[in-house]
């Protein structure tokens, strides 16, 4: 969401978006122009996705040659550039069915507001080769031009190359004028071939087709690129004009045939489905398939099969919203467990890490994966010594999902939950939450916890201390200028120029945004305290009930009763809260704390547009923020939950929507999208 108040982004956020579209931009290169990528496509795209947020909140930092606004990459120096006639665009992802829900249900949106018509398309798939992207134009049926899609704009002229690959047809059957897009491709069994003749001339050898195929594409003797014999698919027309006056086909269907009769090869294992539970069977039929044919194929590309609609549906700033790259399950690969330590959160839950011995997987390095508690560590029954099956699927953090207990020598060791850890503070005791899965520190007054805890205070989602972030935190902390929340608003000037790196306006900056933070609501002063299985949702129930921290404080300590009643609030958070209020030390700092902020009063919404009314977000919205999203719903009455139930009103879908997509539709929730909230908002 954009910055709110009007202020100037801090040095470490302009100076993280500078460092991230410089790596971006490295990246890209590696990936598009040099075919040597360093890291995996998951990971490049979560780079991206951080550089969006931070321009989304501070559009000051969006520049016209941000990574966000180009696709592909800049054409090598060597070849002729071409300016293309349409401009290139590339697909988003799909990684799940859920995600494959959301985009039908966002593409029936769309048509319908767009339209007016409640007609359901239907959708074309076809295989999504590994390969690289090659543009081909005809002039009255006469190849004239080729070229890679460089930055979506202007791409490499590799004309003299492309002729050398048999699939590309030097003249159509019919005098057309046309521009069509597709791929080139090795086979396997042609990069087997090319790597027995590296190792007799004792050369290095290639990695895999993709990169052998988008390097022969770039060699500047033909004779090179002939003599790798690629392949090539055509998948789409992107300009068309016949001298008989015949229309574009009216389907993508239609398109592909006329591709063909023209004289294209086009991928046969196409399939045209009427519905989005046909393209999920398709990719699941494809992915025990794929490894059998003699090409790379990561995935199938859904369309609309409609041309009608997808003239409707249009183009985002880099993608099409009438097609969508539907990619495989991440790879899985081995590797062995070398140890098991733990990492200490905020609230003291102690959640255990494997360490591994560093593996690729997806395209990057991987040396930890969650072992989430103690209850999945029995469940695979993960040893040190172990070797293990490692998984990576768009996520951020891999999974192990198997113990490959074949190839255990008996020198593995069973592990168990230790009864100490010094990052817990006092004894280092440990205990296992009652009725849960996880442990949590006994005596949570250690110096990791604390500073975890001052790390979530400043937070965004808690009081939102722009600047204060964790590093400067942990130079506060180091320089004993705080050890209570309350110390954060008494600092001063000279307090603030004493930490490294600061100087006269750095010092002004951070004082003037602490102070900015005063002015603040209930709802996120009881997030940043930190109190165990209070978060945003229930902090937001606490205090729509009491109004004040006063009266919130006051039923809290007289005992758990009064909070159970609270809807929402269960009997774990009503003692959990019960216990905290009724600490002496937290007593004495809350007063402290509240006595330095202005707390905005909390507005009755109980006759608000949305009030009775249960919220559940879940995915990427077209415009909003979650938060936004959040914060527009409460301040119309209504209540956000972060779980699906029977007693939930409505499913807010974005794209990338996961389970909770499928448990409303399971439920019969009904499920709504961001143009609909808004509707109901007005």
């Amino acid at each position: 969401m954009p910055n709110k108040g009007g202020a100037a982004p801090s040095k470490d956020i302009k100076e993280r978006a500078i460092r991230l579209r410089a790596e971006i931009d490295r990246h890209r290169r590696l990936y598009h122009t040099l075919d040597e990528p360093e890291i995996s496509d998951t990971a490049y795209d979560s780079l991206i996705k951080e550089l969006e947020d931070i321009e989304a909140e501070w559009p000051v930092l969006q520049t016209p040659d941000s990574p966000t606004q180009r696709v592909g990459a800049e054409p090598l120096e060597e070849f002729l550039k071409v300016k293309h006639k349409v401009p290139q665009w590339s697909f988003n992802d799909a990684f799940s069915e859920e995600d494959m829900i959301a985009f039908d249900e966002r593409v029936k949106r769309f048509i319908k507001a767009e339209t007016g018509s409640t007609a359901n398309p239907t959708y074309i798939c076809e295989l999504k080769i590994d390969g690289l992207k090659l543009v081909l134009e005809y002039e009255k049926g006469v190849l004239v031009r080729a070229a890679t899609r460089g930055d979506g704009t202007t791409g490499e002229d590799v004309t003299q190359n492309a002729r050398t690959i048999g699939a590309v047809p030097r003249r159509l059957t019919k005098p057309v004028d046309i521009i069509v897009e597709g791929e080139v491709w090795m086979s396997k069994s042609n990069l087997a071939r090319l790597n027995v003749e590296q190792e007799k001339a004792g050369k290095p050898l290639f990695a895999n087709p993709r990169n052998v195929a988008a390097g022969s594409m770039r060699q500047l003797d033909p004779k090179i690129t002939a003599a790798r014999r690629l392949d090539n698919f055509v998948y789409d027309i992107a300009r068309y004009s016949s001298v008989d006056g015949s229309a574009m086909p009216k389907t993508q269907s239609e398109e592909l045939n006329l591709l063909e009769e023209l004289g294209f090869k086009v991928n046969k294992h196409r399939r045209h489905v009427n519905d989005i539970a046909g393209t999920i069977a398709y990719w699941k039929e494809w992915q025990k398939k794929a490894p059998k044919e003699d090409y790379l194929i990561d995935g199938v590309v859904v369309k609309v099969d409609e041309r009608v609609f997808q003239e409707a549906l249009g183009y985002t700033g880099k993608a099409p919203r009438w097609g969508i790259a539907f990619k495989f399950p991440a790879e899985q690969v081995t590797t062995v467990v070398e140890d098991i330590v733990f990492q200490v959160g905020r609230t003291g839950v102690i959640t255990p890490v494997a360490e591994l011995r560093p593996v690729l997987v997806a395209g990057s390095t991987v040396s930890r994966a969650t072992l989430h508690n103690e209850d999945e560590i029995k469940r695979l029954d993960v040893r040190i010594g172990d070797t293990v099956i490692l998984q990576k699927a768009g996520d951020v953090i891999p999974d192990i999902v198997k113990v490959v207990t074949e190839l255990r020598t008996g020198k593995e060791k069973p592990f168990a939950f230790p009864t100490h850890i010094n990052e817990c503070g006092g004894d280092g005791r440990i205990e296992r939450v009652p009725g849960q899965a996880a442990h949590r520190c006994v005596v949570r007054d250690s110096q990791t916890l604390l500073r975890r805890k001052f790390h979530y205070f400043a937070s965004r989602t808690a009081l939102d201390i722009d600047g204060c972030g964790p590093a400067v935190i942990d130079a506060l902390l180091d320089a004993g200028l705080i050890s209570t929340f309350p110390d954060l608003f008494r600092l001063k000037k000279g307090d603030v120029l004493a930490l490294p790196r600061f100087a006269e306006k750095s010092a002004d900056n951070l004082l003037a945004s602490i102070n900015a933070a005063r002015k603040t609501t209930l709802p996120r002063v009881l997030t940043g305290l930190s109190i165990d299985h209070v978060g945003e949702e229930t902090a937001h129930d606490l205090a729509a009930h009491f109004k004040t921290m006063d009266a919130l404080a006051v039923a809290a300590a007289a005992g758990p009763e009064a909070l159970e009643a609270i809807d929402g609030v269960g009997p774990v958070v009503a003692a959990s809260a019960h216990a905290w209020f009724k600490d002496p030390l937290h007593k004495k700092m809350l007063a402290r704390l509240m006595a330095e902020l202005d707390i905005e009063k909390v507005a009755d919404l109980s006759g608000g547009k949305l009030a009775g009314l249960t919220f559940v977000l879940t995915g990427t919205m077209p415009t909003l923020e979650r938060a936004e999203a959040e914060d527009l719903i409460r301040a119309a009455g209504g209540s956000v939950s972060g779980s699906v139930s029977k007693n939930t009103s409505y499913v807010v879908a974005g794209e990338s929507a996961g389970s909770k997509l499928e448990k409303a539709q399971s439920l019969g929730v009904k499920v709504i999208g961001e143009e609909e909230l808004r509707r109901m908002l007005k």
